[in-house]
């Protein structure tokens, strides 16, 4: 833990900006049914779409460690590990709130009904698993390595990884499925937890050449197709952003289902597109407002867009025409900036 921390890298607010602004393109323009697939969900396959969770995950991983270290300098171990095990649990409690448990009862005989062993089964299975509460539930997952060697969050990465493929197997790839959770469920964790390490190696890593993390993003995108070839007994399967032609399994490149071919291959996307921020950031000096205005409050612009989104989206049919579709996306994104460039000019930030 005697790592020295560096000065503030602008380069990640630049990345989490494009990712915040990603994140805002897909999830308002993904449903109209004038818009390319590449901008949507699918489940079957990595779309661009796909590309944007795991970059927040990525992001998460080398901003957990840079923090934590600073922590320990200041208030020594034992209080930076209470601070983080805090900031966890609550992205878990904020991402609760925001998401809601499964279930919804009319009357009180129905919530009788169901009692606490049904309540237990069925209120935790879907709904509340999503971004913010997989972040929480990741970081507290990976906390015993993040101030550990490479070598030692190396090790943690592939047993998440492999006991994740070892659940799929047996049992949890198919009950997900029955399910339809949302970015992969209660045991996502386990392989968001490669983005997360991938981050944090690139923090401990983050003097190294361009063309060496260029050379491991494209190791981490080929070792991601090749797992999906996995699929079906072993296929040629279809590279990334393009739909497939064979059968859905474990094996995919599914955000539904978190798979370790997925977050493989997008975390190799996501250390791609934050060599390019580092180069044009860190070495050209150059910036974009709007990028760093989302960067500095990814937080509150995650929660700030859902009310805005609410508030635009019922004079956005599904069926609209490109054109609305576009215009209905700039007056939600100017929107939402208006309130994060206030936020940023008052310098009020939400964080945990």
């Amino acid at each position: 833990m005697t790592e020295p921390a560096r000065p503030r890298l602008h380069s990640l607010d630049q990345f989490r900006g494009y990712t915040v602004a990603g994140m805002f393109l897909v999830n308002f323009l993904g449903g109209f049914a004038a818009i390319h697939p590449l901008l949507k969900h699918h489940n079957t396959y990595c779309s661009y779409a796909d590309t944007i969770m795991p970059q927040f995950f990525f992001a998460v991983g080398f901003a957990l460690r840079l923090a934590f270290l600073r922590h320990v300098e200041k208030v020594g171990s034992r209080e930076a590990y209470k601070q983080a095990i805090t900031r966890g649990f609550g992205l878990i409690l904020v991402g609760a709130v925001i998401y809601h448990l499964d279930g919804k009862f009319p009357s009180w005989d129905a919530l009788s009904a169901e009692g606490l062993s049904g309540f237990l089964s069925n209120a935790w299975r879907r709904s509340m698993f999503q971004a913010l509460v997989h972040i929480g539930v990741t970081s507290l997952w990976v906390l015993p390595v993040i101030a550990r060697s490479a070598r030692a969050q190396l090790l943690w990465l592939l047993g998440s990884a492999t006991l994740h493929v070892v659940l799929s197997a047996t049992w949890w790839h198919e009950w997900l499925r029955a399910n339809r959770v949302i970015d992969g469920g209660a045991l996502g964790f386990l392989t968001w937890t490669i983005p997360v390490l991938a981050g944090s190696l690139t923090y401990m890593h983050a003097n190294a050449t361009k063309a060496a993390m260029l050379r491991v993003a494209a190791l981490l995108m080929a070792a991601g197709y090749a797992l999906s070839c996995l699929s079906n007994g072993g296929v040629l399967a279809a590279p990334p952003f393009v739909a497939p032609w064979h059968a859905r399994d474990m094996w995919t490149m599914s955000q539904q289902a978190g798979s370790v071919s997925y977050l493989t291959f997008a975390t190799g996307f996501s250390l791609a597109v934050y060599v390019f921020f580092r180069w044009w950031t860190d070495e050209k000096g150059c910036q974009l407002g709007v990028f760093r205005t989302l960067g500095v409050n990814a937080l509150a612009g995650y929660i700030i867009h859902s009310l805005v989104e609410d508030a635009v989206k019922p004079y956005a049919p599904k069926d609209s025409p490109l054109t609305w579709a576009l215009f209905t996306f700039a007056v939600f994104f100017g929107i939402t900036w208006l309130f994060l460039r206030s936020l940023e000019k008052n310098k009020l930030f939400l964080r945990l």
